[in-house]
């Protein structure tokens, strides 16, 4: 049974003049020397350049004084080794060593795709048919460093989607709390990352914390380490495992003042310097009533993938923690909207090619799953994944699906499970419910539709879905029509 497809005509696409302002990394060598310069600059350099600088560059940024107060205080350490006072340096000075160490970053320039969305948590002033949506993506720039960014609008009674205004002055994360680590905990994910196979005991560093520890006490004692003689390889390996575990913990806050399409979640720890990819966004109901939005996504340090996890209940501030446990090791986790049978649920893809389930009494610990599908039709014999977390219907728990066939093109399609067992699955579409037509196939990476998450409005399935990895757009299912096909495609 074939299921009609409404394609929307909004298409969301890159915007290079969406820019950051971003420190400016450079090694020990070279910060020095341009340190030295700027402070040998002539009072008129100065005074012509600072102007320049102003004039140039607070309309582009949100409050752009503070940005270079923040990047001076990022090479006090430099000013130090060069014997220099930070005290007796100028405003005028402070403000410029923190241009110099400044950089402007497009945050989409390369690619703006694979959305998820959720119903806001603002649902006031709108009428009784319609539904304020936020829309996460993964926006790519240069180095295909990937970032989470945000839209927001409203869906009318014909599931039109009627946009906020973007905003220009984008901002990243007023401010950054690190986590607290327990040290049994923090031992038990390390003995994780080596297969419960440790080369080196992390005593040598962690008998030298508390049971409780924070983040700058762990890398004041690696450092005192690093500067000893006789670490061995391993101890060495240790050392940066240690660092990239415990980058992995944090909190991000963004200003009050600032519109959701204004901020910015930039990769941050270690683990993810080289993107945050594929947000899935859900909004989970607990069993008091409480509702919480959190997001499975896929961190990347250049060599490695990370599965972490997003915790918010109001978009402004943002807890993101490492999902631990042996079963996450790979991409495309996508989490329940509310527990089952006591447990969290879990939609996980282990092997790369077939979907699975997981439970778990603990929301970031995940430690065995089940396999519930496997490729049946050509179009998906590559692999099979879920496109967002599992939505609830009377019929059953809806999951759209991405899939991979020939020519590694990527489609979306739909399965339907058993509400009270979501191991049992009632019917799967025979056919891909979304494929790449003429105007979608030509992108970053040709032929692929996918998407992070869908919503249900109006009798509708709405599903946002990015086109061949460059621009997104989104389309609308008939409900029951989808639910209908399911039923009889066992």
């Amino acid at each position: 049974m074939e299921v009609n497809v409404s394609r929307k005509h909004i298409i969301f696409a890159p915007d290079s003049s969406r820019i950051i302002a971003r420190f400016l990394h450079l090694n020990d060598d070279r910060a020095a020397m341009l340190v030295q310069r700027v402070l040998d600059m002539s009072k008129a350099e100065m005074d012509m350049t600072q102007s320049q600088l102003l004039r140039g560059y607070a309309r582009r940024h949100r409050n752009i004084s503070r940005t270079l107060s923040k990047n001076f205080a990022k090479i006090l350490p430099v000013i130090k080794n060069l014997g220099i006072d930070p005290d007796v340096l100028t405003n005028q000075q402070q403000t410029l060593l923190g241009a110099f160490f400044t950089m402007e970053y497009s945050i989409e320039s390369a690619a703006f795709f694979n959305p998820s969305m959720v119903f806001s948590p603002d649902q006031t002033e709108l009428r009784s048919n319609e539904k304020r949506i936020i829309i996460s993506f993964r926006a790519t720039g240069e180095g295909h460093i990937s970032s989470i960014v945000f839209r927001a609008g409203v869906l009318d009674k014909n599931n039109d989607l009627i946009l906020e205004p973007t905003g220009k002055m984008l901002a990243e994360a007023d401010k950054i709390k690190r986590h607290i680590y327990h040290k049994k905990s923090f031992v038990r994910k390390l003995q994780e990352m080596h297969e419960g196979k440790l080369t080196a005991s992390p005593g040598f560093i962690l008998d030298k914390v508390g049971d409780d520890f924070t983040y700058g006490e762990l890398m004041k004692n690696i450092a005192l380490a690093r500067e000893q003689n006789g670490l061995t390889e391993e101890e060495q390996t240790m050392l940066n495992h240690m660092i990239w575990l415990a980058s992995s913990h944090y909190e991000v806050n963004f200003s009050i003042d600032s519109a959701i399409s204004e901020r910015v979640i930039f990769p941050i720890s270690a683990t993810e310097q080289k993107g945050i990819e594929d947000a899935r966004f859900v909004r989970f109901t607990d069993e008091d009533g409480k509702c919480t939005y959190y997001a499975t996504y896929t961190a990347y340090d250049g060599i490695a993938i990370l599965p972490k996890l997003i915790q918010t209940t109001d978009f402004y501030n943002f807890k993101i923690m490492p999902i631990n446990g042996e079963i996450a090791q790979n991409k495309g986790m996508a989490l329940f909207p509310r527990k089952i049978k006591g447990k969290y649920a879990m939609l996980c893809r282990i092997d790369g090619v077939n979907n699975y389930i997981a439970y778990s009494d603990k929301i970031n610990i995940w430690r065995e799953a089940k396999i519930i599908q496997t490729p049946r039709y050509p179009w998906e014999l590559v692999q099979i994944g879920n496109s967002g977390s599992p939505i609830e219907t009377e019929e059953g728990w809806l999951v759209i699906t991405h899939a991979v066939g020939p020519m590694r093109e990527y489609t979306l399609s739909a399965s339907l499970y058993d509400l009270d067992n979501p191991e049992i699955e009632i019917g799967r579409l025979s056919t891909p419910l979304i494929e790449p037509n003429e105007t979608e196939r030509e992108g970053y990476v040709p032929n692929v539709v996918y998407s992070c998450g869908s919503v249900i409005h109006n009798g509708e399935v709405v599903i946002p879905y990015a086109m061949s990895d460059y621009a997104s757009t989104y389309a609308t299912v008939n409900l029951k029509e989808l639910l209908t096909a399911l039923k009889s495609g066992k």
